[in-house]
């Protein structure tokens, strides 16, 4: 017998929001452990509002909605907040009920940035990792550290001379055509860092990554994963330039990792001044030898052990946080000005990647 297309709307729901949820959805244990190291940031929290006033969007729901964000490649905040409005599993994951009005974007942007001030992204990172049940998944002694590029938001248009000027006349058929994003044609112009800027993203920086690749405004991320599980302990963002890779990565060694440790990296870290950097913080440089035209850093006194051979297998895994940070995380191109709001975002996408492997590998261990 065919059933009747006919809309039956009940004035009142019999059912919990709670029940509305499968209960072996993924979100559920990655809830359990952003609620264990939310509850561990509350006096952080304490420290970044007043005691009196207006009450604002609690803070436990901002990080929250902004992990969906990137759990679920959200492309803006406006369109975070039309999917909570209708979306039962987001309003679950959030803490919102089914009757709770949904914030405005505007506001919503306005309380986000408030979080800003106490680095609360990377807090709430190492409050995940710091978790008991986490804790022992993590490798103390052998670390893999990588970069990439972070294209900026901002057209190559607006990379404009620093002193004001149009640079040199484009000649017959170039820079015509009307209203704000004018045809432009950049071939014979000289433009480098130290001459221009972009009006949308001064922090953005012209880099390109190898021979033969195209130039771009960017940033460049940075990670420091460990070579048990593949789970990012340190993640950072900095001007993109030839040396900010081999900086920042001991900059993460020396926070991160003990005497006696291993690091890994790929050929770019193949020089004497990162090798002697390791060295000096007692720690030995599983990096690829880079023997083209050149003499590598390291030798067989290093190459010669097992474990260098494991090391370079286990550190092309850093490739997968950056996929998955780029594709889903919505970082291949970011959608944030300024290299302190990117920064954030990239060290919550980092947290975000590390939730949804870490229940993953706990349920393989048993």
């Amino acid at each position: 017998m065919r059933g009747e297309d006919a809309a039956t709307e009940g004035f009142f729901s019999y059912l919990r929001l709670e029940q509305r949820i499968p209960a072996d959805h993924p979100l559920r244990s990655i809830r359990g452990l952003v609620d264990a190291a939310l509850k561990e940031l509350s006096p952080t929290f304490d420290q970044l509002y007043a005691q009196e006033g207006r009450p604002s969007i609690p803070p436990e729901r901002l990080l929250r909605a902004l992990l969906l964000q990137a759990l679920y490649t959200v492309r803006s905040e406006r369109q975070l907040m039309e999917q909570l409005d209708f979306n039962l599993l987001f309003r679950w994951f959030v803490g919102l009920s089914i009757d709770d009005p949904v914030w405005d974007a505007t506001v919503f942007c306005k309380n986000r940035d408030r979080l800003l001030d106490g680095e609360i992204a990377r807090v709430f990172m190492t409050s995940v990792l710091n978790l008991p049940q986490v804790r022992q998944l993590l490798s103390s002694e052998h670390f893999t550290v990588d970069g990439t590029l972070i294209e900026a938001w901002a057209s190559m248009k607006s990379f404009v001379p620093k002193d004001g000027g149009k640079g040199p006349p484009s000649g017959p058929g170039r820079g015509t055509g009307g209203g704000r994003n004018a045809n432009h044609d950049f071939h014979g112009e000289k433009r480098s860092n130290e001459t221009h800027a972009s009006t949308t993203d001064p922090d953005a920086r012209l880099f390109r990554k190898g021979k033969g690749k195209e130039a771009k405004l960017c940033h460049m991320g940075h990670v420091m994963t460990e070579n048990r599980h593949g789970l990012i302990v340190d993640a950072r963002l900095t001007e993109a330039n030839g040396t900010a890779e081999r900086t920042t990565a001991l900059e993460m060694i020396e926070e991160n990792a003990r005497p006696g440790s291993t690091v890994g990296g790929d050929k770019n870290y193949d020089t004497a001044e990162f090798v002697a950097g390791c060295r000096a913080h007692d720690c030995t440089p599983h990096v690829a030898q880079n023997d083209t035209n050149r003499r590598s850093a390291i030798d067989r006194r290093t190459t010669r052990h097992p474990g260098y051979a494991v090391s370079q297998t286990k550190r092309k895994r850093v490739e997968e946080c950056f996929g998955w940070m780029k594709t889903i995380g919505t970082l291949r191109k970011t959608r944030y000005c300024g290299r302190a709001l990117v920064e954030w975002f990239f060290v919550l996408t980092a947290a975000a990647y590390n939730l949804v492997r870490i229940p993953k590998i706990l349920a393989a261990a048993g």
